[in-house]
Protein backbone atom coordinates (compact mmCIF):
# COMPACT_ATOMS: atom_id res chain seq x y z
CA UNK A 1 0.00 0.00 0.00
CA UNK A 2 1.30 3.40 -1.00
CA UNK A 3 2.23 5.62 1.64
CA UNK A 4 0.34 8.09 -0.42
CA UNK A 5 -2.81 6.54 1.30
CA UNK A 6 -2.07 8.07 4.56
CA UNK A 7 -4.63 10.07 5.79
CA UNK A 8 -3.55 13.56 6.74
CA UNK A 9 -5.06 14.78 9.73
CA UNK A 10 -5.65 18.69 9.08
CA UNK A 11 -7.30 17.70 5.68
CA UNK A 12 -9.37 15.03 7.66
CA UNK A 13 -10.16 17.67 10.39
CA UNK A 14 -11.54 19.94 7.90
CA UNK A 15 -13.62 17.36 5.91
CA UNK A 16 -15.32 16.42 9.46
CA UNK A 17 -15.89 20.34 9.84
CA UNK A 18 -18.02 20.38 6.23
CA UNK A 19 -20.64 17.62 7.37
CA UNK A 20 -23.65 18.38 7.82
CA UNK A 21 -25.10 19.79 11.01
CA UNK A 22 -27.86 17.44 12.43
CA UNK A 23 -31.52 18.26 11.13
CA UNK A 24 -32.98 20.72 13.53
CA UNK A 25 -36.51 19.14 13.21
CA UNK A 26 -34.97 15.98 14.51
CA UNK A 27 -33.20 17.04 17.13
CA UNK A 28 -36.06 18.78 18.99
CA UNK A 29 -37.92 15.79 18.33
CA UNK A 30 -35.06 13.75 20.42
CA UNK A 31 -35.46 16.45 22.98
CA UNK A 32 -39.30 16.38 23.76
CA UNK A 33 -38.50 12.80 23.91
CA UNK A 34 -36.46 13.02 26.81
CA UNK A 35 -38.64 16.06 28.14
CA UNK A 36 -41.07 14.13 30.99
CA UNK A 37 -42.50 17.15 31.13
CA UNK A 38 -44.21 17.12 27.93
CA UNK A 39 -47.24 15.26 27.02
CA UNK A 40 -47.59 12.34 24.67
CA UNK A 41 -49.42 14.34 22.59
CA UNK A 42 -46.75 16.92 22.51
CA UNK A 43 -43.91 14.66 21.29
CA UNK A 44 -45.75 13.11 18.86
CA UNK A 45 -46.90 16.76 17.15
CA UNK A 46 -43.18 17.34 17.48
CA UNK A 47 -41.80 13.64 15.94
CA UNK A 48 -44.32 14.18 12.98
CA UNK A 49 -42.68 17.34 11.57
CA UNK A 50 -40.11 15.06 10.43
CA UNK A 51 -41.45 12.76 7.85
CA UNK A 52 -38.52 9.89 8.17
CA UNK A 53 -39.12 9.82 11.96
CA UNK A 54 -42.49 9.64 11.82
CA UNK A 55 -42.38 6.85 9.08
CA UNK A 56 -40.18 4.90 11.12
CA UNK A 57 -41.77 5.35 14.28
CA UNK A 58 -45.20 3.84 12.56
CA UNK A 59 -43.36 1.20 11.35
CA UNK A 60 -41.73 0.03 14.09
CA UNK A 61 -44.90 0.13 15.67
CA UNK A 62 -46.82 -1.90 13.43
CA UNK A 63 -44.12 -4.65 13.07
CA UNK A 64 -45.30 -7.76 13.91
CA UNK A 65 -42.83 -7.80 17.41
CA UNK A 66 -45.92 -5.58 19.10
CA UNK A 67 -48.45 -7.80 17.85
CA UNK A 68 -50.88 -5.29 16.02
CA UNK A 69 -49.61 -5.00 12.25
CA UNK A 70 -51.66 -2.59 10.10
CA UNK A 71 -53.42 -1.26 12.70
CA UNK A 72 -51.61 1.86 14.26
CA UNK A 73 -52.07 4.89 11.38
CA UNK A 74 -51.08 7.54 13.39
CA UNK A 75 -47.73 9.09 15.01
CA UNK A 76 -49.48 9.21 19.00
CA UNK A 77 -50.77 5.74 18.79
CA UNK A 78 -47.31 4.68 17.94
CA UNK A 79 -45.86 6.76 20.52
CA UNK A 80 -48.28 5.88 23.16
CA UNK A 81 -48.00 1.87 22.20
CA UNK A 82 -44.06 1.97 21.83
CA UNK A 83 -43.06 4.41 24.52
CA UNK A 84 -40.98 7.48 24.71
CA UNK A 85 -37.79 4.91 25.80
CA UNK A 86 -38.31 3.32 22.43
CA UNK A 87 -39.34 5.99 20.09
CA UNK A 88 -35.96 7.93 21.18
CA UNK A 89 -33.89 4.99 20.33
CA UNK A 90 -35.38 4.51 17.13
CA UNK A 91 -35.26 8.65 16.36
CA UNK A 92 -31.61 8.69 17.74
CA UNK A 93 -30.99 5.53 15.06
CA UNK A 94 -32.46 6.94 12.64
CA UNK A 95 -31.16 10.50 13.14
CA UNK A 96 -27.24 8.69 12.59
CA UNK A 97 -28.00 6.69 9.65
CA UNK A 98 -29.58 9.55 7.29
CA UNK A 99 -25.63 11.32 7.57
CA UNK A 100 -24.01 9.11 5.96
CA UNK A 101 -24.83 7.25 2.43
CA UNK A 102 -24.25 3.79 2.18
CA UNK A 103 -20.02 3.78 0.89
CA UNK A 104 -18.69 1.55 -1.69
CA UNK A 105 -16.49 0.15 -0.25
CA UNK A 106 -15.17 -3.96 -0.87
CA UNK A 107 -15.96 -5.72 2.74
CA UNK A 108 -18.18 -2.60 4.10
CA UNK A 109 -21.36 -3.76 4.80
CA UNK A 110 -23.47 -0.94 5.63
CA UNK A 111 -26.56 -2.38 7.14
CA UNK A 112 -23.99 -4.83 8.84
CA UNK A 113 -22.23 -1.66 10.58
CA UNK A 114 -25.63 -0.64 11.71
CA UNK A 115 -26.93 -4.04 13.08
CA UNK A 116 -23.87 -4.05 14.92
CA UNK A 117 -24.33 -0.58 16.15
CA UNK A 118 -27.32 -0.97 16.95
CA UNK A 119 -26.63 -4.30 19.74
CA UNK A 120 -24.02 -1.96 20.82
CA UNK A 121 -26.53 0.51 21.96
CA UNK A 122 -29.05 -2.11 23.17
CA UNK A 123 -25.61 -3.88 25.21
CA UNK A 124 -24.56 -0.45 26.28
CA UNK A 125 -28.11 0.87 27.84
CA UNK A 126 -28.31 -2.42 29.29
CA UNK A 127 -25.10 -2.84 31.09
CA UNK A 128 -25.42 0.92 31.87
CA UNK A 129 -28.62 0.10 34.05
CA UNK A 130 -26.43 -2.97 35.72
CA UNK A 131 -23.96 -1.09 36.59
CA UNK A 132 -26.03 2.27 37.22
CA UNK A 133 -24.43 4.99 34.75
CA UNK A 134 -26.40 7.14 32.76
CA UNK A 135 -28.90 4.87 30.27
CA UNK A 136 -29.39 7.77 27.23
CA UNK A 137 -25.80 8.66 27.44
CA UNK A 138 -24.62 4.56 26.88
CA UNK A 139 -26.94 3.77 24.11
CA UNK A 140 -26.04 7.17 22.09
CA UNK A 141 -22.38 6.30 22.90
CA UNK A 142 -23.26 2.79 22.11
CA UNK A 143 -24.75 3.42 18.68
CA UNK A 144 -22.17 6.18 17.63
CA UNK A 145 -19.17 4.03 18.80
CA UNK A 146 -17.70 3.36 15.20
CA UNK A 147 -19.13 6.13 13.42
CA UNK A 148 -15.31 7.43 12.64
CA UNK A 149 -14.96 4.08 10.67
CA UNK A 150 -18.17 4.86 8.85
CA UNK A 151 -16.76 8.15 7.96
CA UNK A 152 -13.84 6.78 6.84
CA UNK A 153 -15.88 4.63 4.69
CA UNK A 154 -17.62 7.16 3.40
CA UNK A 155 -14.78 10.08 3.01
CA UNK A 156 -11.86 7.92 1.91
CA UNK A 157 -13.08 4.84 0.35
CA UNK A 158 -10.18 3.54 -1.36
CA UNK A 159 -7.88 4.05 1.00
CA UNK A 160 -9.79 2.44 3.53
CA UNK A 161 -10.68 -0.73 0.53
CA UNK A 162 -7.00 -1.14 0.95
CA UNK A 163 -6.96 -1.61 4.50
CA UNK A 164 -9.67 -3.57 4.62
CA UNK A 165 -8.34 -5.87 2.01
CA UNK A 166 -4.37 -5.64 4.07
CA UNK A 167 -6.59 -6.54 7.49
CA UNK A 168 -8.12 -9.86 5.78
CA UNK A 169 -4.92 -11.09 4.30
CA UNK A 170 -2.88 -10.76 7.32
CA UNK A 171 -5.92 -11.69 9.55
CA UNK A 172 -5.83 -9.06 12.23
CA UNK A 173 -8.48 -6.53 13.16
CA UNK A 174 -9.07 -3.74 10.70
CA UNK A 175 -8.29 -1.34 13.35
CA UNK A 176 -4.79 -2.40 13.57
CA UNK A 177 -5.22 -1.51 9.55
CA UNK A 178 -6.41 2.19 10.33
CA UNK A 179 -3.35 2.67 12.56
CA UNK A 180 -0.84 0.44 10.38
CA UNK A 181 -1.75 1.90 6.97
CA UNK A 182 -4.28 4.82 7.11
CA UNK A 183 -2.39 6.26 10.28
CA UNK A 184 -6.10 7.66 12.01
CA UNK A 185 -7.97 6.09 15.00
CA UNK A 186 -11.35 5.51 14.18
CA UNK A 187 -12.20 6.05 18.18
CA UNK A 188 -10.91 9.58 17.87
CA UNK A 189 -11.90 10.34 14.98
CA UNK A 190 -15.65 9.55 16.21
CA UNK A 191 -15.04 12.05 19.31
CA UNK A 192 -14.19 14.65 16.55
CA UNK A 193 -17.41 13.68 15.02
CA UNK A 194 -19.75 13.90 17.51
CA UNK A 195 -18.50 17.48 19.07
CA UNK A 196 -19.01 18.68 15.69
CA UNK A 197 -22.72 17.48 15.85
CA UNK A 198 -22.79 18.92 19.53
CA UNK A 199 -23.70 16.12 21.26
CA UNK A 200 -23.06 16.02 24.67
CA UNK A 201 -19.03 15.87 25.63
CA UNK A 202 -20.13 12.11 27.51
CA UNK A 203 -21.42 11.04 24.52
CA UNK A 204 -18.11 12.13 22.20
CA UNK A 205 -15.69 11.29 25.34
CA UNK A 206 -16.96 8.00 25.71
CA UNK A 207 -16.92 7.49 22.06
CA UNK A 208 -13.43 8.39 22.19
CA UNK A 209 -12.16 6.38 24.80
CA UNK A 210 -14.30 3.16 24.27
CA UNK A 211 -10.70 1.36 23.65
CA UNK A 212 -9.11 2.10 26.75
CA UNK A 213 -7.07 2.62 28.37
CA UNK A 214 -9.33 2.11 31.48
CA UNK A 215 -8.30 2.94 35.05
CA UNK A 216 -9.29 0.10 37.35
CA UNK A 217 -9.53 2.45 40.17
CA UNK A 218 -12.29 4.54 38.13
CA UNK A 219 -15.46 2.27 38.83
CA UNK A 220 -17.20 2.11 35.40
CA UNK A 221 -17.33 5.07 33.10
CA UNK A 222 -19.69 5.32 30.14
CA UNK A 223 -16.26 4.41 27.65
CA UNK A 224 -15.96 1.03 30.01
CA UNK A 225 -19.68 0.18 29.31
CA UNK A 226 -19.63 0.75 25.31
CA UNK A 227 -16.15 -1.25 25.77
CA UNK A 228 -17.86 -4.14 27.29
CA UNK A 229 -20.69 -3.50 25.05
CA UNK A 230 -18.88 -3.74 21.73
CA UNK A 231 -17.29 -6.91 23.21
CA UNK A 232 -20.57 -8.30 23.42
CA UNK A 233 -22.52 -7.40 20.08
CA UNK A 234 -19.01 -9.20 18.75
CA UNK A 235 -19.68 -12.40 20.57
CA UNK A 236 -23.39 -12.29 19.60
CA UNK A 237 -21.74 -12.25 15.83
CA UNK A 238 -24.98 -10.81 14.42
CA UNK A 239 -23.81 -11.23 10.57
CA UNK A 240 -22.09 -15.19 11.04
CA UNK A 241 -18.88 -13.80 10.06
CA UNK A 242 -16.19 -15.73 9.66
CA UNK A 243 -13.63 -13.47 9.84
CA UNK A 244 -15.63 -12.19 13.35
CA UNK A 245 -13.57 -11.89 16.43
CA UNK A 246 -14.25 -11.19 19.92
CA UNK A 247 -12.07 -7.76 20.90
CA UNK A 248 -10.21 -8.59 24.29
CA UNK A 249 -11.67 -7.46 27.12
CA UNK A 250 -10.07 -5.13 29.47
CA UNK A 251 -8.83 -6.16 32.85
CA UNK A 252 -11.95 -4.60 34.68
CA UNK A 253 -14.01 -5.32 32.11
CA UNK A 254 -12.64 -9.04 31.74
CA UNK A 255 -13.36 -8.90 35.72
CA UNK A 256 -16.58 -7.90 35.74
CA UNK A 257 -18.17 -10.54 33.09
CA UNK A 258 -16.16 -13.40 34.60
CA UNK A 259 -18.23 -12.51 38.00
CA UNK A 260 -21.59 -12.15 36.23
CA UNK A 261 -21.55 -15.73 34.22
CA UNK A 262 -24.50 -16.48 33.32
CA UNK A 263 -26.58 -13.79 34.56
CA UNK A 264 -25.46 -12.11 31.37
CA UNK A 265 -27.54 -14.03 28.98
CA UNK A 266 -30.88 -12.68 29.56
CA UNK A 267 -29.17 -9.15 28.27
CA UNK A 268 -27.76 -10.77 25.17
CA UNK A 269 -31.38 -12.19 24.21
CA UNK A 270 -32.82 -9.01 24.98
CA UNK A 271 -30.49 -7.37 22.71
CA UNK A 272 -30.66 -10.03 20.07
CA UNK A 273 -34.48 -9.28 20.27
CA UNK A 274 -34.00 -5.20 20.07
CA UNK A 275 -31.85 -5.72 17.20
CA UNK A 276 -34.96 -7.60 15.39
CA UNK A 277 -37.25 -5.09 16.09
CA UNK A 278 -35.13 -1.88 15.42
CA UNK A 279 -33.64 -3.25 12.42
CA UNK A 280 -36.69 -3.99 11.06
CA UNK A 281 -38.30 -0.17 11.76
CA UNK A 282 -34.76 0.88 10.34
CA UNK A 283 -34.97 -1.17 7.27
CA UNK A 284 -32.13 -3.76 7.89
CA UNK A 285 -32.67 -6.89 6.10
CA UNK A 286 -32.95 -9.03 8.96
CA UNK A 287 -30.19 -11.83 10.17
CA UNK A 288 -30.32 -14.22 12.72
CA UNK A 289 -27.14 -15.80 14.89
CA UNK A 290 -27.25 -18.10 17.75
CA UNK A 291 -27.01 -16.54 21.19
CA UNK A 292 -23.32 -16.05 22.56
CA UNK A 293 -22.53 -17.37 25.57
CA UNK A 294 -20.64 -15.44 28.13
CA UNK A 295 -18.09 -17.58 27.72
CA UNK A 296 -17.24 -16.33 24.26
CA UNK A 297 -16.25 -13.22 26.31
CA UNK A 298 -13.59 -14.28 28.11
Amino acid sequence: MSPAARIDAEVLQRRVQALPALPRAALDALEALRDDGLDLSQCAETLARDPALAAGVLRLANSPFYGVPGRVARVHDAVLLLGRRMVSTLATAALAMAQFAPPRVPAFGFEAFWRHAIAVALAARALARELRQDEDVAFTAGLLHDIGRLALATLYPQPLAQALAWAAARDVPDGVAEHELLGVDHAALGRLITTHWRLPATVAQAIGGHHGPFDALAGPTPALVVHMADAMAHALDLESDARERVPELAPPAAAWVAMQGSQLLPLLREVETGVQALGAALGLRARTAPTASPAALS
